[in-house]
């Protein structure tokens, strides 16, 4: 049975009960792996994502595929630093499943959404990052609102008192890095990102 508190006073109790999170399944959606999740306090940055793949999932670490790989490529960071200066966590923490079409990984439902921003509310309260990059739609949708990418990337906003940095995915499904006025957006978000570190 999944445990949720009202408060959380320290990053250790929310950690351990987000771990220990079941909400999604006990809701009836088929998820797949236990929460996904890595961080410690005095985390200068935070990654949110949108859901873990099913590298992520198994090994129960974030950003561990091709994603992630390519994700440190573009920061220009080292397994190590990255983990050292994110938090890392997504907008659900468990691997979905695949998409019903067979293509790519499903994409969590509203309410699954919802069950699972209370954990990343509570850790915004708790951390006070000084930096969020929100990498992908999803994860952008839900801090900045609807915004296709072209306007949002190479962009700052804010939120709680943290910059905001949106990235596309990275996954290489989207098509929207083929476009050089694209790759010049993702230039700008990379320095933006760079510069607030």
């Amino acid at each position: 049975m999944t445990r949720r508190r009202s408060t959380y006073r320290s990053l250790t109790s929310l950690q351990r009960d987000n771990r220990g999170c079941r909400a999604c399944l006990e809701a009836g959606y088929p998820i797949e792996s236990l929460p996904v999740i890595e961080g410690h306090e005095g985390q200068r940055g935070y990654m949110y994502g949108q859901a873990p793949g099913v590298l992520e999932g198994e090994e129960r670490r974030p950003w561990r595929g091709r994603a992630g790989q390519n994700l440190r490529r573009w920061l220009d960071l080292d397994e190590e630093t990255f983990y050292a200066t994110f938090y890392c966590a997504s907008v659900t923490r468990c691997y979905p499943g695949r998409s019903p079409s067979g293509s790519g990984d499903r994409v969590p439902a509203p309410q699954e959404q919802e069950l699972c921003a209370l954990w990343f509310e509570w850790e915004l309260r708790l951390l006070r990052p000084e930096l969020i990059v929100a990498v992908g739609g999803l994860a952008i949708r839900r801090l900045v609102g609807r915004r296709a990418l072209d306007e949002c990337i190479g962009r700052t906003f804010e939120l709680a008192g943290a910059a905001v940095v949106p990235l596309p995915h990275p996954s290489g499904v989207s098509r929207w890095l083929n476009s050089p006025a694209n790759r010049a957006c993702l230039d700008e978000a990379i320095a933006l990102v760079r510069a607030r570190l």
